[in-house]
């Protein structure tokens, strides 16, 4: 799909969240590229190499220029950086004629991203996740943001490497480039670009790609008119496209049937099948990452048995969801920087139906955009029959606010000490797996 946009004087806003690479790219193809520091984080290694490389970095809005701003931000703009990523990656997306994904949503995208590298590994994808870059089974870079300008990056780092599908991971919606885009869910749309929009609002921007595999609920609350491109999936709702019939959790492995019904393919095809699937998915969350990964795959093509052997191998996200064994115990945890109250919902739930369990609740402030909502926190917890440690700076919030009977420990290993008295501990984290294991 190339995008024809007309741009004289761009000028890239927001040099946080990947106006460089942004900036920098569009020096290839303009004489005269503008750069704006909105929020005034430019360090000056950044700052030396833009205008080394013929940026030039101005103070704000400049009259006549094509302004390029990302969707959060509140700017008055005239193309999104996730539009200008789709047109900076038109030729690439050309030249390489590789299948592409896209997956976006509040929750569960990094999940989503690694069931489908698991599906689609003969291919040796080109993957961008919130847990880095990858060319097959080679990491490209660790540390690497999901806003679209990553996607550049992340091409640019494979020049020299072959792959056979691309598989992005993208916040706040996607660029147009892909074959099939993915919507995880809406599971909190929150408020972006100062509390003028939402969530919802942005990643609708995935309904670019030629076709979209959605959530179900999301997709009829708010994305309803692109029926016509779109294929759904639930765990619970039996009119969706790909939906459960029957399931049986476990913490180790989880079974289900799973029941395709009018799957749209990128071939032009509609897909009716039946099958059973056995994965790691100890809550429904988790499947529901299963299934949108797998829509995903069937959308491009991928054989049913290609969608069982891919979520069988799966076990999981180094640092996310994961599961071991300690002293007799088993450790569940949940470590996310994006973790929310519906998330927790989910694994307290989970919880209640395990050996004698205890709950190690905590994380950090300003991992990511979105904060988590306290107060509805605090009354959920009190709604669960269950024994709970608090933890570092969200866990003492938390624990003041609902005036819970709990113990405190700053530090989560002094926590996980205490919890190996039990047979189980679940570990909600809210943090970068990273930040937590140099601690």
């Amino acid at each position: 799909m190339s995008m024809k946009f007309n741009i004289s004087r761009p000028l890239v806003t927001d040099l946080t969240h990947g106006g460089v690479t942004i900036a920098l790219e569009m020096r290839k193809h303009f004489p005269e590229v503008m750069a704006w520091d909105f929020y005034g984080t430019l360090g000056d290694d950044d700052r030396e190499m833009l205008i080394e490389k013929g940026v030039d970095v101005v103070e704000g809005p400049v009259s006549g220029s094509t302004v390029i701003a990302p969707v959060h931000c509140p700017v008055r703009s005239d193309l999104t950086h996730h539009e200008i990523t789709g047109w900076l990656l038109g030729s690439w997306r050309r030249e390489k004629g590789v299948p592409v994904v896209e997956v976006t949503g509040v929750k569960g995208k990094t999940s989503t991203v690694w069931i489908l590298r698991s599906i689609m590994g003969d291919l040796e994808p080109l993957v961008l996740s919130s847990l880095g870059s990858w060319a097959g089974d080679e990491l490209l870079r660790r540390d690497i943001s999901i806003a679209p300008a990553s996607i550049i990056e992340t091409v640019n780092l494979a020049e020299h490497h072959d792959y056979g599908a691309a598989i992005f991971e993208v916040s706040l919606g996607g660029t147009g480039l892909a074959d099939v885009g993915v919507l995880t869910n809406i599971a909190e749309d929150y408020g972006i670009r100062r509390g003028t929009s939402r969530a919802s609002r942005a990643k609708e921007q995935i309904f670019r790609s030629r076709l979209v595999c959605c959530e179900y609920r999301a997709f009829w609350r708010h994305y309803s008119r692109f029926q016509e491109r779109t294929n759904t999936f639930s765990v619970r709702d039996t009119e969706a496209t790909l939906h459960v019939d029957d399931v049986n959790y476990g913490l180790e492995s989880t079974e289900a049937t799973l029941d395709a019904t009018g799957l749209k393919t990128l071939a032009g095809d509609h897909l009716d099948a039946e099958f059973r699937i056995e994965t790691f998915a100890p809550a429904e969350h988790q499947l529901s990452n299963v299934l949108a990964a797998a829509s995903a795959a069937l959308t491009l093509g991928f054989d049913v048995e290609d969608v069982q052997r891919g979520v069988k191998d799966y076990h999981g996200i180094p640092g996310r969801t994961s599961m071991r064994q300690l002293k007799g115990t088993t450790i569940i945890e949940e470590i996310n920087p994006g973790l929310n109250v519906r998330a927790i919902e989910y694994t307290l739930k989970m919880a209640m139906e395990l050996p004698d369990p205890i709950i190690i609740l905590g994380g950090r402030y300003g991992v990511t955009c979105e904060e988590i909502d306290e107060a509805r926190l605090s009354e959920t917890l009190s709604n669960y029959d269950l024994k709970f440690i608090f933890t570092d700076e969200l866990g003492y919030s938390i624990m003041r606010r609902s005036g819970m009977d709990g113990i405190y420990f700053k530090n989560p290993e002094d926590a996980l000490r205490v919890g190996l008295n039990h047979r189980t501990v679940v570990l909600i984290y809210r943090s970068e797996y990273g930040d937590l294991t140099k601690r």
